[in-house]
């Protein structure tokens, strides 16, 4: 089974990326829903963890994570190690529930599937990829679309897409790029590119069906 990690900054649009992707047959998992199923859930070995580390203040009552809280106290503390332990750990979880899927997948027998992971590189995931797809757009694409999901101010986008990778990034690290701003034709893009990984694989063309238009609103 052909494996495709999915990534790109906030506001690139990856979730309807993913949508497109599967109008070809090819299913997603999304790390970050995963990733907050498993903070959610109390009593999970990963919020064990954590709270070991951190202290039993990071949870709510209902023995969730606060996140909030656990931020605060990650910044606050100022501490390079505290960051790298709380990626390293909650990296650990989603990655073992994103191989199970895969796993789950390839039982089915699908012919590829596709992981939304904006942490791709950062987790080292992208090794167990076939395949390393990025998404980028415009910045003020960005934004427009952060502020009307997220309700922040483009002060608050601007110090949060600072701290990410760079399209040059994405450009260089991956095997393909999608430019998603308004106007281009997304669903073509994604077509030429599993044309291309059906050419480079061997596997079955799934993209003789709807490569018209289909422009992100």
């Amino acid at each position: 089974m052909v494996v495709i990690g999915l990534t790109g900054g906030s506001g690139c649009g990856k979730g309807y990326i993913c949508r497109i992707f599967s109008d070809f047959g090819i299913k997603s998992a999304d790390a970050d829903k995963i990733y907050h199923g498993i903070v959610s859930t109390p009593d999970s070995p990963c919020l064990a963890e954590l709270s070991e580390y951190f202290g039993n203040e990071i949870l709510k009552p209902d023995g969730s994570l606060n996140r909030v809280r656990l931020s605060q106290i990650v910044f606050a503390r100022g501490a390079e190690k505290d960051l790298k332990y709380l990626n390293k750990t909650t990296h650990k979880y989603v990655l073992s529930e994103c191989r199970k899927w895969l796993s789950e997948r390839e039982a089915d027998g699908d012919e590829a599937a596709l992981v939304d992971a904006p942490m791709l590189f950062e987790s080292g995931f992208d090794k167990e990829c076939d395949f390393v797809v990025s998404v980028i757009a415009d910045y003020a694409q960005r934004v427009k679309r952060l502020k009307e999901r997220d309700g922040i101010t483009e002060t608050q986008i601007k110090a949060r897409i600072s701290v990410q990778h760079t399209d040059s990034f994405f450009k260089e690290n991956s095997d393909y790029v999608i430019i998603n701003n308004d106007g281009l034709d997304i669903r073509r893009q994604i077509a030429e590119i599993l044309h291309d990984i059906r050419i480079r694989t061997g596997g079955t063309d799934r993209t003789d069906s709807g490569v018209d238009n289909c422009q992100n609103n």
